[in-house]
């Protein structure tokens, strides 16, 4: 399976993720959150994967009010708003075989691409 960071060009953590995986020789597909919607079904594997919402979210996002708006929200309704103001979301999000890294996180994206050349 593909391995794909979803993102968008102006978060650090994304460019990166990108810069990570190109420098070990890793294809990946870019979604830019900016200008591509995540569908729903993406939306909650990624939320199961990660063990559920809250570990999807970013406290610190500079879109506080949406923070607070998507926080309030219960069930599909807070799914909807995610995938139209993707800001609150930990950036990137890199899915690979099932599994989902949130954040700039090397550890797991070492393990994806140890995975991936093999």
């Amino acid at each position: 399976m593909a391995l794909q960071i979803f993102g968008h060009r102006k978060s650090k953590d994304t460019r990166k993720a990108e810069r990570f995986f190109k420098e070990r020789g890793i294809s990946y597909q870019f979604v830019d959150l900016r200008e591509i919607y995540m569908s729903m079904g993406e939306l909650k594997s990624m939320v199961r994967a990660a063990g559920g919402l809250e570990e999807l979210l970013d406290p610190d996002t500079k879109e506080r009010d949406a923070y607070a708006m998507v926080t309030h929200m219960v069930g599909e309704q807070q799914l909807d708003y995610i995938i139209e103001v993707p800001e609150v979301l930990k950036l990137p999000l890199v899915r690979y075989n099932g599994r989902v890294a949130v954040g700039a996180d090397e550890k797991t994206w070492g393990e994806f691409a140890r995975q991936e050349r093999k």
